[in-house]
Formats: structure tokens, C-alpha cells, sequence
């Protein structure tokens, strides 16, 4: 159960601290007070979208932080520990959210930092909020099959689960099938592709690093003439028959004169090794350079040949690759592909065979789950249906109808929730036929069949805390009275925070707060007190006629005295 909360820099709230009891905690205030800044600071506690338009003006965060008691709840300290989330022997979780004007947001229960996602998960096991939006979610038909599951517990959600995994095979087998199951013109079109692509890359006769060789002989070629005359130059000036002394006989001369002066001084000695290795290499480089420069050819089509072949290979590339390694590549998956669609039959028999047995096993489960929901229906019908006659509808009937008839499985449609299409229907009236939720207009019995619905699904759910908010929308007098017995019956087994307008159901408090917003500092701020009986007598006064006589007083003080009378029986 929720025992306190604390506000910081939040909307219209600078610092606020409330403390919440067992029971029925009932909310009250002027339009405009803030009452839904307090359902919206909840809302962030428990992990639902920050919004930095709620930090107050002039902060550069806001924290809100909810302390829960996590008694009595099976499993959740085992959750706890998933996320090293340590809770002491009096099973307190210190709930806290940050968010900064940069749009982080920071999460921590009992001092350890957990994702938003986390956050949620953990606390839905531990409150529950209905605004009044979630009406949508009874009018959308989509949603009455999950909260039937919900209703039916851990038996039909294992069952539900199982369903659903079963389908998500069967449709990834289904999908691995049609990649590979075409008709015969489809199917010959691409082989006839990928032997055209795979014989196109093979008669190239592609050579890995071949681009690379080719470049470099188009470029030596391109500049063959420059390449000769250079290196003529160089053979001719090192040992040239034409010249009257070339650089090879020149430092053969050398050579030979130091030969007559080495045994003068060891030096020398050094000199002449150094000018005669230099002599034999520079022999050697005349050499190459001389075979080299006697390979140049200059045939034009030579260099034409290279030309066609490089343009062939960037014509692959624009194809099949950006490189002949990758073309390679390219070409043997090619030839795999073309394998399997050549001997892709056995595949086929395969996939289809699978593809039957887990149909086959779909189906099975698919009606075992369709059986077990029409159980748990007449269950779910028989405790709504009481709810709501306690809450005023005396003649109503309700009903959860399936889209297909029990035993009748002729045409299944599977879907991952199995093969039923579930919506509530409703009769309000005597005499009415039973038609769609969504077809009801008044919204004082909504608010009466979302409270049912709420009621029975935290039991099965086993969550402490509920808060309403504008459960009374569209109801008054004799009806209201109920509901606000409703929720002191229910406050019995959980804890209940309501925002209300109604004085009827504020009767029913144990627990009353008032909600207001003042000027303070040329500044507006909202509080929160918790009222004693002389203040409860006023706030209830207010309710009852806006302005406070002495006919109010004593109306709203006959009404708490009733209420109290009530609550005793």
C-alpha cells in the first residue's frame, strides 16, 4: 500500500508531503485546485512518461517519491532480487523519480537506479490508477479478451502464452516457406537469372588482385615512351659504348688507382672495398636497367587489350560487387541459392510437414483455451453482474460473447490469442437487448462498470492500492451513495485513494484530504490537509451547495453521521 508521498518542484507544487492510511482516502478541492497534479505525480512514481513541462518554473528538476508497503505479496521479493534490490524486514520500497530540465529522467527504488521499463513492471504489482481516460479501454473491444485472460489468472495466461508462441512458430515457418515456394514461372525466371549472373561473372575468369596488376601495366604502358628514354639515358651514361668515358669506367679507374696506395695506410684499404662494391652494384643496376628497357614493348594493343578488360571488370562491379572479391563472393552465393532452388523440393515436403504439425498442435491448444474462457465467463459474468446490481443497475445484464459458437470449429481463424474475437455486451434496462459497451452512453454507468471491472480484476491481480480518479463522473444522488459504500466495502481488502466532487461518496471517508491552491510570494502553490471532523462537516457543506450556511452545515454533518452509521453496519 502507498503510505506517503512527497513532492518537490512538481507543476504547481513546490514541497509537498502526504501521508496515506489503510482504508478509504478521499480527495477534495476547487476545480482547478490541482487534484490531478497529485494522479499525475503518482503517475510519474510508478514509471509512466516524464514530462518536463511539469517541473515548476524557475527549478531545474523535479522528484517525486512514493514509499509503498509491499506486504503480503507472493513473489515480488523474488522480482526484487533480479534487479539487486535489497527490501528490509519491514518490506519498505522507497519509490524515486527525477526529472531534469534537460529531459533526463532518473529512477531508483531504494536507492537503486532502475530503467523506466523496470520501474513500471515492479510497481503495477503494487497500485493501480484508473483516470478517466481508461474508459476508452472498456469501449475498445480489443482489450475485453486480455481482461477476461486477466480475470481467469495464471491458468489461462500460462495457456494464453503458450498459444501465442506456438503461432509466432508457425508464422516464421510459414514465411521461411514462401521464400522459396513460387510458382513454376516465378520459380524458372529466377534460375534463368542466376545462371545468366553466375555464367556472366564465371566467363570473365575473374583473378583476385587482377585490377590491381592491371592498373599498374596500363599505366607503365601509357607511359612506355617516357619510360625508355629515361632509361636509355640512364644505361648510356653508366656504361655507354658511345660516350668518351662512361660513369662505370670512370669509377673502374678509380678502383684500379687505389690499388696502388693501399698497403700506405689502412684507410685506404676501407676506401677502395667501398668503390669497388659500388662498382659491381652499379654493374648490376646497368644491367636490369638495360633488360628492362629491352622488354618495353610499345604495341598499341597491348595496352588496348588491358584498356577492355579493366572496363569489363568495372562493368561487373557496377553489378555485382566492388570488388572481384566480393563478385567472387557474390557468384557463390549465387550458386547456392541456385542449388536450393534446383533441389528445394525435399525442402518444401519439409517445411509443410512442420508447418501441419504445428497447426495441428495450434488448433489443439487454440480450443482448449476457447473451452477454458467460456468457463471463466460465466464466472466473470455471474461477479460483474453482482457488482453492478450493488451499484444501483437492478436491471442489468451482462454478457461475454464470442464471435463463434462452443464446439463449432469448422472455420478457425488463429490469431497469437487463440481463435477467439471476445467483446462485453450490456443490457441496462429491462427489456433491452444486450448491445456492445460501447454502445452505452451514459457515463454514470461507466464509471459503475469500469468500478466492477476494477474491483474484481485487483483481486485476481492481488494489488493493495487503487486510486480513482472521477469515479463519480455522471452519477449523483441515490446511486452515488452506493458507490461510495462500494468503495468503503472494497477499501475493506484494499487500500483506495479517491478524487471525488460528490459528497455522498466523500462521506464514506476514513481518511479525508482537501486539496487547494493558494497565493503565496506573487506565486501560486497547491497544498494538501488532512481534515478533522469540524473541517470535514465544511469541505462536505461546500460540496453540497457551493456556499456554506447553516442549512449546509447541518446537511453535510447529518450526511458524515450517516455515513458513519453506515460503515458500522
Amino acid at each position: 500500500m502507498l503510505l506517503e508521498l512527497e513532492v518537490r518542484n512538481f507543476a504547481l507544487i513546490d514541497e509537498l508531503n502526504i501521508a496515506f492510511h489503510k482504508g478509504l482516502n478521499i480527495l477534495t478541492g476547487e476545480t482547478g485546485a490541482g487534484k490531478s497534479i497529485i494522479i499525475d505525480a503518482v503517475n510519474m512514481a510508478i514509471g509512466e512518461r516524464a514530462d518536463r513541462n511539469l517541473i515548476r518554473s524557475g527549478s531545474d528538476k523535479c522528484m517525486v517519491q512514493a514509499i509503498f508497503s509491499a506486504n503480503d505479496l507472493n513473489g515480488f521479493d523474488d522480482i526484487l532480487e533480479q534487479y539487486g534490490i535489497e527490501i528490509d524486514s519491514e518490506n519498505i520500497l522507497v519509490v524515486t523519480r527525477e526529472i531534469h530540465s534537460n529531459g533526463r529522467s532518473t529512477c531508483r527504488i531504494n536507492g537503486i537506479i532502475v530503467t523506466q521499463a523496470v520501474l513500471k513492471m515492479i510497481t503495477q504489482r503494487l497500485i493501480d490508477i484508473h483516470g478517466q481516460h481508461e474508459h476508452q479501454s472498456l469501449l475498445n473491444s480489443s482489450f475485453h479478451i486480455d481482461m477476461l485472460d486477466s480475470y481467469g489468472g495464471k491458468e489461462i495466461l500460462s495457456l494464453v502464452d503458450s498459444v501465442s508462441k506456438k503461432y509466432s512458430e508457425l508464422q516464421v515457418l510459414e514465411r521461411e516457406l514462401s521464400s522459396i515456394c513460387f510458382d513454376e514461372m516465378e520459380r524458372e525466371r529466377k534460375i534463368d537469372l542466376m545462371k545468366f549472373q553466375i555464367e556472366e561473372i564465371e566467363s570473365a575468369n575473374l583473378i583476385t588482385d587482377e585490377e590491381e596488376e592491371l592498373g599498374k601495366q596500363r599505366n607503365i604502358l601509357s607511359n612506355s615512351e617516357k619510360i625508355y628514354r629515361t632509361l636509355s639515358n640512364a644505361y648510356e651514361t653508366i656504361c655507354g659504348e658511345n660516350l668518351d668515358t662512361s660513369v662505370l669506367d670512370k669509377l673502374s679507374n678509380i678502383v684500379h688507382s687505389m690499388y696502388g696506395i693501399v698497403s700506405l695506410d689502412e684507410n685506404f684499404l676501407d676506401f677502395n672495398n667501398i668503390l669497388e662494391e659500388a662498382k659491381y652494384k652499379l654493374e648490376d643496376v646497368a644491367r636490369d636497367i638495360r633488360d628492362y628497357k629491352d622488354q618495353i614493348d610499345f604495341e598499341p594493343k597491348v595496352l588496348e587489350h588491358i584498356e577492355m578488360r579493366l572496363d569489363l571488370i568495372n562493368s561487373l562491379k557496377r553489378k555485382y560487387g566492388s570488388s572481384i572479391q566480393e563478385m567472387l563472393q557474390y557468384k557463390a552465393r549465387l550458386e547456392a541459392d541456385l542449388w536450393e532452388f534446383e533441389n528445394n523440393e525435399e525442402e518444401i515436403g519439409r517445411i509443410k510437414k512442420e508447418i501441419d504439425s504445428k497447426s495441428k498442435e495450434l488448433r489443439n491448444l487454440s480450443i482448449e483455451l476457447s473451452l477454458l474462457r467460456r468457463t471463466i465467463a460465466a464466472d466473470f459474468e455471474k461477479k460483474i453482474t453482482g457488482i453492478l446490481l450493488t451499484l444501483n443497475m437492478g436491471k442489468v445484464q451482462f454478457k461475454v460473447s464470442f464471435d463463434n459458437k462452443e464446439n463449432d470449429y469448422s472455420s478457425i481463424k488463429f490469431t497469437s490469442k487463440g481463435i477467439d474475437q471476445i467483446e462485453f455486451t450490456i443490457s441496462t434496462n429491462l427489456g433491452e437487448p444486450l448491445k456492445p459497451l460501447s454502445k452505452i452512453a451514459s457515463g454514470g454507468e461507466m464509471s459503475r462498470i469500469m468500478l466492477a471491472f476494477k474491483t474484481i480484476l485487483a483481486d485476481v491481480d492481488n494489488i493493495p492500492t487503487l486510486i480513482f480518479d472521477e469515479i463519480d463522473t455522471g452519477i449523483s444522488g441515490r446511486t452515488a451513495q452506493i458507490i461510495g459504500e462500494r468503495l468503503y466495502d472494497i477499501s475493506n481488502h484494499h487500500q483506495i485513494i479517491c478524487i471525488t466532487h460528490l459528497p455522498q461518496i466523500a462521506s464514506m471517508a476514513n481518511h479525508h484530504y482537501l486539496i487547494e491552491k493558494i497565493e503565496k510570494e506573487n506565486n501560486m502553490k497547491t497544498i494538501v490537509k488532512k481534515l478533522n471532523r469540524e473541517k470535514r462537516i465544511k469541505e462536505l457543506g461546500r460540496l453540497l451547495g457551493g456556499e456554506l450556511t447553516d442549512i449546509t452545515i447541518k446537511h453535510a454533518e447529518e450526511i458524515i453521521d450517516q455515513a458513519h452509521l453506515r460503515k458500522s453496519n
